[in-house]
């Protein structure tokens, strides 16, 4: 049995006008979003900004009422659960925040606000053993013993990162949603914080959504990516499969950015045309076809299918049918 089950989630806000705040349209984040994340696994969803990423791992996480769909945790339904419902459900489904800076209330010392949970959810312990398992966890993720009692804004960005992945282990979930984790960060601290959450994964056996826009990124930590645009996934297949043999013109675009360190290896970068059309008027057919440099007339009227061209390896694309 999967850990998480993800179909046809959609998610649609609705854009308000005038001075009664009639509803105009709605911004499409997700239309249709389908993966299946197995236990221990680290599933990657990719895509530029505003194509639905974030938006799709909130409404996994019941932070947003979702418009369509369905989502299963460890086979359990948990679409339309209220608020209580979901309580006993929250300790096993956590979220580590893209801002490491806005994420951590700066009136709370780091030993509250990782220890809130344990005290929400485990409150027969004691002050004592709360606190202990607090410094226990500070010395998972890397951060001193005196961490304890002081505040956020004494510390650095990786390190505040690494108060919120200590808030989000602190009560032995099964799956995290990484919300572009690393993208306020440095390049230095960046890989720090990659092989951080690798090693818990391994150490917890942790499965995880990992939000990113970088395809570098992602190479390093996943066992699957995807590819989303314009709220849907247009490209999807295991880490080894997707970035020897991609095979969506916008995967090509994406992988044709990332720099190569060798000098003596040149590649031919691909220049989409235009920017990302609106999500709140989507394009006919193909969403990809007004920037992709392969578009046919057929790509401008007709949506494509979800072709399977080999093991796990699924593409949105006419191209696939030639």
């Amino acid at each position: 049995m999967a850990l998480l089950q993800v179909d046809n989630l959609k998610k649609y806000f609705p854009i308000r006008r005038g001075v009664f705040r009639h509803v105009a349209g709605y911004v499409r984040a997700a239309d249709g979003v389908d993966f299946t994340i197995e236990q221990g696994q680290c599933y990657s969803l990719v895509g530029e900004s505003g194509c639905g990423k974030t938006t799709t791992g909130r409404a996994i996480l019941n932070l947003h009422h979702i418009d369509g769909g369905r989502v299963t945790f460890k086979g359990q339904d948990i679409t339309n659960l209220s608020a209580s419902e979901m309580r006993p459900i929250r300790r096993n489904m956590q979220i580590i925040f893209q801002d490491p800076f806005g994420s951590l209330n700066p009136r709370f010392t780091v030993g509250r606000i990782i220890g809130e949970g344990i005290s929400i959810f485990e409150p027969e312990l004691g002050r004592g053993e709360r606190a202990d398992r607090v410094r226990e966890l500070l010395k998972i993720v890397g951060l001193p013993r005196d961490a304890f009692r002081r505040y956020p804004h004494e510390f650095s960005g990786g390190q505040r990162q690494r108060i919120g992945i200590a808030r989000a282990i602190a009560l032995n979930p099964d799956f995290i949603v990484c919300d572009e984790p690393v993208s306020a960060l440095d390049v230095s601290v960046q890989a720090q914080i990659i092989n951080l959450l690798s090693d818990l994964r391994q150490q917890f056996d942790l499965s995880y959504l990992f939000i990113a826009h970088d395809l570098a990124v992602v190479k390093h930590i996943s066992d699957h990516v995807a590819v989303m645009y314009l709220g849907k996934i247009v490209e999807s297949a295991p880490k080894e499969e997707l970035f020897a043999n991609p095979r969506h013109p916008y995967t090509l675009a994406l992988l044709s950015a990332v720099p190569v360190p060798d000098p003596k290896v040149r590649h031919e970068r691909i220049v989409l045309s235009g920017s990302v059309p609106s999500p709140a008027n989507p394009p006919a057919g193909c969403r990809f076809h007004t920037r992709c440099p392969k578009a046919q007339p057929r790509c401008k009227t007709e949506q494509p299918p979800v072709v399977e061209i080999s093991e796990g390896h699924t593409v949105r694309c006419w191209l696939m049918e030639q």
